[in-house]
Order: structure tokens, then C-alpha cells, then sequence
């Protein structure tokens, strides 16, 4: 009986269901909805997916719930959630992750168009499309419409344009991220969000969480304001948003808000008053900014304070007040101006985890810095960074009390003596950096014999002797040695086969005279990073194919011999310059021209014995950004697939034996910077199109080439220029004056914003730019300080004419060579202004009149050569000028130190009749003569009434007789007068 009346119940329960059922219009069987699963297949035809992640998504599959990132509602098969995040929450620095991780990361990302069939998911409330590629298009309108939507995250997403003020109708959001990346690793960047002002923000009052990193917020005077009307607010990220001022409202509102991050804007000025109303505030960033006041004194009331970063900006004063900070666990206050040491008030922090002070002069022994911490801090201090502080004494066994220890970096000081016995007891370091200081003595195995934790120790630039027992098995499993400029030679040391878990090594200028040790490049050993330049290593290059984690490689300034090695596909950098290497390199560039394409950016092989034409399998490296072949034997032309180098930045190829005209695929290399084609032997015009196809070319070297012909106007479209060096060459013809078009050189902003590697600066891994170039009469290497180096050489070619007036508006130019040409008329007058000039040479060409007064204003100038022309008159007086050789002067007409030809003849000139050559300072020999014939006259009289008494008293007698005639004529004239 009970059986039946339980099949009764459910058959009345399945016909009560199919009754709802029908009575709603719901076709749900236990899977997504429909309609909104033919909005998501729209939604997938507009994009491109290249690694496939949306694989799931196919018309077969009827459940969309379970497809890749999407989440739906258990109870009614509504889409809620839409995850299509990257697989990294953010995009990874450089150093993070391997750089065939990092390809990975793009090659993931999806492009293409955002369809509004987005807008058929009605239930919707989370929409993650964090670290994809939109090309640059603007964020969409319609997300505006999607009031559902309770979190919205489009970070790094290439979105580009104004952020539509569309948003602020999702009232329901709780959290925004529109923060963009500034840079790619592989790619382009796109621009940068920007908004008019934030009054759209005011609609989201139940926001928790807003990042606007790098959205450009500088119009936004309101941005305060309107922050103040979010009162549900707990994180606020405005990084690099270039705000620059800080309105005179405070923070009132903002009761909740615990993480504010306002690090890389352009603040001045104190630090804001208004911050001390943040009570709540856990997190405190307002590093990276220009704050430049003392410390206000109204820390103690942020009582929940825990991170507090004020790196990078210029504060000044002590840093006492911050003893008060008792919950502070990350004090972060490196570079800055702060003065008076390290208080003592800080050893009242017994919170303290993490403190860096890095890049302030301290001026403080480190024993005294220890003593502070010693107390409650020594306990739980996890992270010390002292590096470049000033610091002396020896670090001593106080060191011992920092059990906690887990990283210590004291680059860069002056600490002396030897390292302490005590370092062994520091069983939870993890990173130890002692390099640059004046450490000396015996690193031996009681240094390490606690330190199973230890991942990276460097030591570089010390005089340290490291010595260790052949049987010796070291604790740890480390990855990171840098022990650049310590004597380990002269073979490997034989410790270095037991550390078998590196990644990073760094022994460059270590006296080792060796082969290299064969099982570097074999399992187990994964090098991502090893340099062993400046070393005196011998041998050939092992095949490298087998290491494909290898990023970065230094071999240069050794004495490999031997063909060029095979390469992995995944090697970033590689630097082979200054050894004895020889042969082809089309082995080395082409082996695998139908393989995958190499991720190299940078590659050096200067200096070597290489020789051969230059393959034509250029295609192969993408990504080439720095390309070196400098000093080598090259011969033929410059091949077609160079102009595949879409991402080449710095081209040099000087002083081989390339020849042929400028070739045309060159044009599509548009995002050269510098480019040296020196010491070779081109022929043919420099291409009108070279000023127009390199809009960021800083530095230009033909120099002693076989080039002619004018010097193409277009060349003055290159207003980034600050070394042109075209010398020694057969270009004829006039210069023109559009020169002061270089706007780089008519400014003294500083140094250059492209040498310096302009957006992907982090990922050259300390490459630095060099250029050989001829000043002061001198080649000089240039490579440091490159950035601030304005050269502009001409000399030795056939050029004629005036040297433009224009040539003055260069006011930043150092050294201006015109030697060995054929210019003629006057030196600009107004030479003077050019107060940066060191160097001036304008020998050996038709120069006439005199040398401008206004060069006694060049007051740094170190170099003059004015022999040679058709100068003449008084050479100017300033300190600087007459100090040079008078050679500098010789082959002129000119008069003064440094000369042995004084000028106290004077000299006048006319202004009558210049000549056709416009010069007003001819000598005009009438008045010289007649100026001669009165001195000669006078002194024929003068001189025999000086030496003969006889012949003064006949002309005596005779100015008597001559009187008395005078005298009766007179009173003739006046008797007649009367009558």
C-alpha cells in the first residue's frame, strides 16, 4: 500500500512540474539558457583566440555552463559570471618569468571585437576580461547597460580613448579595475585611457574596490571630490595617473577605505594634512612621486598603519616621528634626501618585518644601525635593505641576533674587514647581498653552515678569497651568484659543479683562465642568466640548442675562437663580442629557417673575425632590437631581409668592408634610434626618405664612407638628433639651414629619452648603447653617458658655401666640426650664444673677416682650431682662447695672444664698398699711405734739429726772419685798413 501511495506522489509531483513548466515558457532541462548561449557564441565569432582557450565553446555542446569561464546559477541555469581573464592576473615583469613564459602569456590573449550580444545575459554580475588585447579600441558604451554587474574587471586590456561615462549607471558595482599596462613585451602599446573628469563615479556608491592605474586623470580636478562621495570604498589605486595637485578637500568620507595607492604621479610640495583623517588606513603608498617637505608629525594618529612607502621622492629632515608608527610592519623609505641617520626612535617598532632605507646617505656606522634593531626588532625583522647608504664599520657578529633574517642587502657602502662567522646562524636567510663594499679575508664553509635556505648571495667587487674543501656539499640549492671582480681564477673553481641549482651566475672579470666547463651547458644545470665576460676563457663555444631556458648570455671580452655557436630559440640576449671568433654567420642565423621564429632581442658580435656577406635570413629574428657587428670582416651589401627588423631600435655595422648604396628595405626599419654605418665603404645619395622613415633617430654615423651628393633637406625632419656624424665623406653643396629643426640640440633638456631605451628600458637587462666618435680631435668611446652627448661632424667633405646663421640656434650642441671643407664668408657673429660648445673646429676651409668677439662667451670651451682660412685682424681675449696652441690660429692673417704678432699697429676699416663678398673689413691702403707719408715727413724735420745745435740755430734765425716779415705785412694791411 505504501508503494503505491509514494508512486502516486511522485507521479503528482512530475505532472505538477510539467504543469509549472509549460505555465512559465521555460524550456530549462537541467542546462544553460538558450538565448544565452547563442549570445555567447556571437559573442566568440568577433574574437580571435590564438591559443585556443575557448576551445568549449561549440554549437554542439548545449550546456554552456560548462564551458570554459562561465559560471552559472545552480537553481536556474542563468549565466553569472563571464571569467575570461589571462591566465596571469597581471602581466608579469620581466624578471619574474622566463621570456618563453612571457611569449606564452601574449600568444594567450584574446582579440578582436566586443559584441553586444554581452547584453543578452541579463542575470549577469561578474565580467572578467582582465589582460587581453583590444587593439586599442575604446571601452565599450553598452557596458553601461549592464546593471546587473556587480564586478567589472577590463585591466590591461589595450583599451585606448575616453572612458565612457556610461559606467556610472551600474549602481549594483562593487568592483572596478580599468588599470592598463603601460608596455609589452612582445608588441604594441596602444595609448592610455583617459577622462574628461569622474562625476560619473558618483553613481557608484556601493564601489569597494577602484584601480585606475595609469588612466589619465589630469584634467580631472575633481578627482578628490569625487572619491569623497564613494563612502563603501576600501581599496583606491591611482597609480601613474598623472595627477600633479591635491585639492584642498580632505579626506572626510572615507571611513573604510584601508589601501590607498597614489605612487607615480607628480604631488609636490608636503605631503597632504588630509591624510591623517584616514583612520582606517592599513596600506599607504606615495612612493614614486615628488613630495619634497620634512615629515608631518601627525603619524602616531594612523594607529592601524602597516605599509607605509615613500620611495623615490626628495623628503628631507630626520626620520624620527616615525618611531610612533607602532604597527608599521613595512617601512619603505629608500631615495630620498632624509639627514641624521637612522634614529633611535625605531627600535621602538616591534612590528617591524621589512625596512629599506636604500640610496640615503646615512653617513652612519653599521654597528650603530644594529644596536638600534637589537631589541624588540631583531625578533621580527625579515627584510633589511641598506644598499648605497654610506655606511662604514664592520659588520660585526651582532649580526647573529636576526634570526628571522630572510634578506640583508648591503651593496654598495664602505663596510670594511671581514665577514662574520655569525652570518652561519642566519638559518632563514634566503637573500644575502654584500657586493661593492670593502669586505676582505676567507669566505670559508662556517659562513654557510646554517644557511639551508639561501637562494641568492652576491659578493661582487670585494677582495675576498672563497675557500672551500673540495669534499664540501653546500646546504642550500642556490640560484642566484654574483661574484663579478672576486679573484676565483685561474680555473673554475671546483665548488661551482655542486650548485646545481642555478640559474643566474655572474662571475665577469674573475682572472679565469680556463676552457669552459662543459657541464654548464648540460642537464641538470638550467641557466636562465650567466655572464663570464672579461675573463680570459679560451676555447670554442659549445652547441647551446639543448639549453631552452637560457635568456641571457655574456661571453664577450674573452678569447673564444672557433665558428659562431648554435643557439636556443628562447635566448633574450646574447654577447659575444671582443674574442677571436671567426667564420660565417649564416650557420648560426639560418640553421632553421623554417622553424620557429627567435624571441633574441639583442645581439652583439662586435669585435670578433667574422667575415663573409651577410646572410638573407634576417626574417628569423622578429624581435632583433639591438644588432652589433661592428670591427668585424663583412663584405657585400646590406641584405633585403634587414628591412624585416620591424622592432630593430640600434643598427651598427661600422668598420667592416660592406659596400653598395643605401638599400630600400632599410626604410621599413622605422623605429631606428641609432644607426652606424662608419668605416665601410657605401657609395650613392643619402635617400630623401632617411629623414622621414626614422622619426626617433638620435644618433646618424656615415662617417668615412663613399657617400655624395647635397645633403638632403629631409634630413632636418629628424628633430630627435643629437649626433650626426657624416665626416669624411664626398657630399658637396651647401648645408642647409633647417638645421636648427634638431630640436634635441636647440634645448638643453638633459639626457635622451630614447637611449635610454624608452618604454622597454627594464627588459635590456643592462645593455648600454655606445658610439665611437671623433671630438676634441680625439675618437672617444661614449657609452654611459651617451644620453647627454650632442655632436654634429661635417668635416672632411666638400661642402661650401656659409656655414648657416642657424647653426647658433644648436644651443646645446658640444662639439661642431666643420673642418676640410670649402665654406667661405664670416663665422656667425653671433657664435657666443652657443654656451655649450666644448669643441669647435672650423679649420682648413675660406673662412674670411674677423673671429666674432661674442666667442669669448664660450666659456667651456676646451678645444679651438680656426688654421688654415682667410681670418683676419685681433684674435678675441677670453681665458679659454688665448690658452690654446697657437697653431690652432696659424695660416690666417690674424694678430694677438696666443700669436707672437702683436697687433698695436691700429688698424681701420671701411665700410665702402664691401665687395661682392659682403666683407666690410678690407684695409683701405689710401689712408694707410697717407698716414705713413705725414710720420715720414715729420720725423725728416724733427730729427736733424735734434742732433745737430747748428742746424737748430739756422732754423731758429730763420722762424725769426719769417716772423718779422709776418709782422710788417700785417701793419701794411692795417694802415690801408685805416685809410
Amino acid at each position: 500500500m505504501s508503494i503505491v501511495v509514494a508512486f502516486l506522489f511522485l507521479e503528482l509531483l512530475a505532472i505538477a512540474t510539467i504543469n509549472i513548466s509549460f505555465c512559465n515558457g521555460s524550456s530549462y532541462q537541467l542546462g544553460c539558457i538558450e538565448s544565452e548561449r547563442q549570445a555567447l557564441l556571437r559573442f566568440k565569432q568577433d574574437l580571435i583566440d590564438p591559443s585556443n582557450r575557448l576551445a568549449s565553446w561549440t554549437a554542439d555542446d548545449g550546456d554552456c555552463c560548462t564551458w570554459s569561464g562561465v559560471v552559472c546559477d545552480n537553481s536556474t541555469g542563468h549565466v553569472l559570471e563571464l571569467n575570461l581573464g589571462n591566465d596571469f592576473s597581471t602581466e608579469p615583469e620581466p624578471s619574474d618569468i622566463l621570456v618563453a613564459e612571457r611569449e606564452a602569456f601574449n600568444k594567450s590573449k584574446l582579440t578582436g571585437n566586443i559584441n553586444p550580444s554581452l547584453l543578452n545575459l541579463k542575470h549577469l554580475i561578474s565580467l572578467d576580461l582582465s589582460c587581453n588585447d583590444s587593439k586599442g579600441v575604446q571601452i565599450p558604451k553598452f557596458f553601461g547597460s549592464m546593471r546587473n554587474l556587480r564586478y567589472l574587471n577590463l585591466s590591461e586590456g589595450g583599451f585606448q580613448g575616453r572612458i565612457p561615462h556610461e559606467l556610472g549607471n551600474l549602481s549594483n558595482l562593487e568592483y572596478l579595475d580599468l588599470s592598463q599596462v603601460r608596455y609589452l613585451i612582445i608588441g604594441e602599446c596602444y595609448g592610455d585611457l583617459h577622462v574628461e573628469n569622474l562625476q560619473w563615479l558618483s553613481g557608484l556608491s556601493l564601489l569597494k574596490h577602484l584601480d585606475l592605474t595609469t588612466v589619465d586623470l589630469s584634467k580631472a580636478s575633481d578627482w578628490l571630490q569625487v572619491i569623497n562621495t564613494l563612502p563603501s570604498l576600501v581599496v583606491l589605486n591611482l597609480i601613474g595617473c598623472q595627477l600633479h595637485h591635491f585639492p584642498p578637500q580632505t579626506f572626510t568620507n572615507l571611513s573604510s577605505l584601508a589601501i590607498l595607492h597614489l605612487s607615480k604621479n607628480n604631488f609636490e610640495g608636503p605631503i597632504p594634512d588630509g591624510l591623517q583623517n584616514l583612520t582606517s588606513i592599513r596600506h599607504l603608498y606615495l612612493n614614486f612621486n615628488s613630495f619634497n617637505s620634512s615629515l608631518p608629525d601627525w603619524w602616531y594618529k594612523l594607529s592601524r598603519l602597516e605599509k607605509l612607502y615613500l620611495t623615490f621622492n626628495r623628503l628631507q629632515g630626520t626620520i624620527d616621528v616615525l618611531g610612533n608608527l607602532t604597527s608599521i610592519k613595512e617601512l619603505e623609505l629608500s631615495n630620498n634626501r632624509f639627514e641624521g641617520g637612522i634614529p633611535v626612535s625605531l627600535g621602538r617598532l616591534c612590528n617591524l618585518r621589512s625596512f629599506s632605507i636604500s640610496e640615503v646617505e646615512l653617513n652612519q656606522e653599521l654597528s650603530e644601525v644594529l644596536d638600534i634593531f637589537s631589541g624588540c626588532v631583531s625578533d621580527v625583522l625579515e627584510h633589511l635593505d641598506l644598499s648605497g647608504s654610506r655606511l662604514f664599520g664592520h659588520l660585526t657578529n651582532q649580526l647573529g641576533q636576526f634570526k628571522n633574517l630572510n634578506t640583508l642587502l648591503l651593496p654598495h657602502n664602505s663596510i670594511s674587514g671581514p665577514i662574520p662567522s655569525a652570518l652561519g646562524k642566519l638559518g632563514c636567510l634566503q637573500r644575502l647581498d654584500l657586493s661593492y663594499n670593502m669586505f676582505n679575508g676567507t669566505v670559508s664553509e662556517i659562513h654557510f653552515s646554517n644557511l639551508k635556505r639561501l637562494l641568492q648571495f652576491g659578493a661582487s667587487g670585494n677582495s675576498l678569497t672563497l675557500k672551500f674543501s673540495p669534499q664540501w656539499v653546500p646546504p642550500f640549492k642556490l640560484q642566484n651568484l654574483s661574484l663579478s671582480s672576486v679573484p676565483l681564477g685561474p680555473q673554475f673553481p671546483s665548488w661551482l659543479r655542486k650548485l646545481k641549482h642555478l640559474t643566474y651566475l655572474d662571475v665577469t672579470n674573475s682572472s679565469i683562465f680556463d676552457s669552459v666547463p662543459r657541464y654548464f651547458f648540460k642537464f641538470p644545470f638550467k641557466f636562465v642568466y650567466l655572464d663570464l665576460s672579461h675573463n680570459h676563457i679560451y676555447g670554442q663555444i659549445p652547441n647551446l640548442t639543448e639549453l631552452i631556458q637560457l635568456e641571457f648570455l655574456d661571453l664577450s671580452s674573452n678569447n673564444f675562437s672557433g665558428p659562431l655557436p648554435l643557439i636556443p630559440l628562447n635566448l633574450y640576449v646574447l654577447d659575444l663580442s671582443n674574442n677571436a671568433l671567426s667564420g660565417s654567420v649564416f650557420p648560426f642565423l639560418c640553421y632553421e629557417m623554417n622553424a620557429s621564429k627567435s624571441l633574441m632581442k639583442i645581439l652583439i658580435l662586435r669585435k670578433n673575425l667574422l667575415y663573409g656577406k651577410l646572410p638573407n635570413c634576417w626574417m628569423n629574428l622578429p624581435y632583433l632590437t639591438v644588432l652589433n657587428l661592428n670591427e668585424n670582416k663583412f663584405t657585400g651589401n646590406i641584405p633585403v631581409s634587414f628591412g624585416s627588423l620591424s622592432s630593430l631600435q640600434y643598427l651598427h655595422l661600422r668598420k667592416n668592408h660592406l659596400f653598395g648604396t643605401m638599400p630600400m628595405p632599410l626604410k621599413n626599419c622605422t623605429k631606428i634610434v641609432a644607426l652606424d654605418l662608419g668605416e665601410n665603404a657605401f657609395v650613392g645619395k643619402v635617400p630623401a626618405w632617411f629623414g622621414e622613415s626614422f622619426p626617433q633617430m638620435v644618433i646618424l654615423n656615415l662617417r668615412s664612407n663613399k657617400f655624395e651628393g647635397l645633403l638632403p633637406r629631409e634630413l632636418c625632419h629628424l628633430a630627435l638628433l643629437q649626433i650626426l656624424d657624416i665626416a669624411d665623406n664626398n657630399f658637396h653643396g651647401i648645408v642647409p639651414g633647417c638645421i636648427n629643426n634638431f630640436s634635441a640640440i636647440t634645448n638643453s633638456s638633459g639626457e635622451s629619452a630614447y637611449l635610454r631605451y624608452g618604454r622597454t628600458r627594464d627588459l635590456f637587462q643592462g645593455y648600454v648603447e655606445d658610439a665611437l666618435l671623433v671630438n676634441k680631435g680625439q675618437m672617444v668611446q661614449y657609452n654611459t653617458i651617451l644620453d647627454w652627448v650632442r655632436i654634429i661632424d661635417l668635416s672632411k667633405n666638400n661642402f661650401s658655401g656659409e656655414i648657416p646663421v642657424e647653426v647658433t640656434n644648436l644651443v646645446a650642441l658640444q662639439a661642431l666640426n666643420l673642418s676640410h671643407n670649402y665654406f667661405t664668408g664670416r663665422i656667425p657673429e653671433n657664435i657666443g650664444i652657443m654656451r655649450s660648445l666644448e669643441s669647435i673646429d672650423l679649420s682648413g676651409n675660406q673662412l674670411s673677416g674677423e673671429i666674432p668677439q661674442s666667442i669669448s662667451n664660450l666659456t667651456f670651451l676646451s678645444h679651438l682650431n680656426f688654421s688654415n682660412n682667410k681670418l683676419i685682424g685681433k684674435i678675441p681675449l677670453s681665458t679659454q682662447i688665448q690658452g690654446f696652441d697657437a697653431s690652432f690660429f696659424t695660416g690666417n692673417d690674424l694678430c694677438g695672444p696666443p700669436l707672437p704678432k702683436n697687433c698695436s699697429v691700429v688698424v681701420t676699416t671701411s665700410n665702402f664698398d664691401d665687395g661682392e663678398d659682403g666683407n666690410v673689413h678690407e684695409v683701405d691702403w689710401f689712408f694707410v699711405s697717407m698716414a705713413f707719408g705725414f710720420m715720414l715727413g715729420f720725423w725728416a724735420v724733427i730729427s736733424p734739429l735734434l742732433v745737430s745745435s747748428r742746424w737748430r740755430f739756422m732754423y731758429y734765425n730763420f722762424l725769426d726772419s719769417l716772423w718779422i716779415k709776418f709782422c710788417s705785412i700785417v701793419r701794411r694791411c692795417c694802415g690801408l685798413v685805416s685809410v
